[in-house]
């Protein structure tokens, strides 16, 4: 029997259910866009398999009703848990007119939706920390109880953006938490190839805040530091960076051939600390998934991908002439 963790962190069964639930989803749509990519139906694909556990955990430690999320393009994870929808998702991956990050206009997974306080990201990566360090100093000068949340990866934790983010927020105690999701590899470059020191985190010092280094598989843990980030920040005790240590289970993306750079047996030994499968289990040996339950589950999140994918195949596509609405004043 499990040692029941989620209660001392204040989850009832049914929120860590719906935790299990989100991951699953991100997992399923991600698991359907590859196959419409090899099908030749969608263009690309960057994927968030294997870190599904950090960007859900996160989420769900944030407040979902008034946080604002800056979002990097493998965090499907933590768009589904703030309010995208699968069908949502789809019709961005099908670059259709009805899309709510960019009305097809932008690449999949570069996601943006003011009504659920999602931040519009940038194909140039690490623009959205910035961004995020922006809101958190409105949060403060306008005197709200809100927190800004930012995820990238780690190989831009390299990137200017990155530095000049967290110095200012740093500086000025922002509430804003920056979460890297160091999934081991930017795009070919291996992690210790990519930083001269032994972790992301120890970065935190020279900004002034925090920083924990955490297991990127375990939601709960993940969930522990980010409520606690945030409740430092309401408190007006500043920023936090966390880095959430996984490993990305697919190619960088649908465009990358990764075979020529790690080999297969360490991929195969990363599946098995897969957290869609560890956190089942968890959930198993309290008998909160129970065989019936994880059926009834998967027969709804099938459902859900198969009318979401036929939904965005069938919808239209933007009008040529509107290709330059939003580009000039009108």
């Amino acid at each position: 029997m499990s040692t029941n963790r989620h209660e001392a962190l204040g989850l009832s069964d049914e929120q860590v259910l719906d935790m299990y639930k989100t991951m699953l989803l991100a997992r399923k749509l991600d698991e359907r866009m590859w196959l419409l990519n090899r099908a030749g139906k969608i263009p690309f694909v960057i994927s968030c398999q294997g870190q599904e556990a950090a960007q859900v955990g996160a989420a769900f430690a944030l407040d979902r009703t008034q946080d604002y999320v800056a979002p990097y393009y493998r965090d499907m994870g933590v768009v589904l848990a703030f309010g995208m929808t699968a069908k949502d998702l789809m019709l961005s991956a099908f670059a259709k007119a009805e899309d709510p990050n960019s009305g097809g206009r932008q690449m999949p997974s570069h996601f943006g939706q003011k009504e659920n306080r999602i931040i519009t990201g940038s194909s140039p990566v690490t623009t959205q920390v910035p961004h995020a360090v922006g809101f958190a100093l409105a949060a403060k000068m306008e005197k709200k109880e809100f927190v800004s949340f930012v995820t990238l990866g780690e190989g831009s934790s390299n990137q200017g953006d990155f530095h000049e983010g967290l110095n200012f927020a740093g500086v000025h105690k922002l509430p804003v938490i920056t979460m890297v999701e160091n999934n081991k590899y930017a795009i070919s470059v291996p992690v210790e190839k990519q930083l001269g020191n032994q972790k992301v985190s120890d970065r935190a010092l020279g900004y002034g805040m925090p920083g924990f280094t955490v297991d990127g598989n375990d939601p709960l843990e993940i969930y522990k530091v980010v409520k606690e980030a945030r409740e430092r920040a309401i408190n007006g005790e500043g920023p936090t960076l966390i880095e959430a240590v996984s490993y990305r289970l697919t190619a960088h993306s649908s465009d990358d051939d990764d075979r020529s750079y790690r080999n297969r047996d360490e991929v195969d030994e990363a599946k098995k600390l897969d957290s869609i499968f560890t956190f089942a289990t968890y959930l198993k040996d309290l008998e909160i998934l129970t065989d019936k339950i994880e059926a009834e589950l998967t027969d709804e999140i099938n459902q859900i991908v198969n009318e979401a994918t036929d939904y965005a195949e069938n919808a239209p596509y933007a009008e040529p002439e509107s290709a330059l609405d939003f580009v000039y004043e009108e």
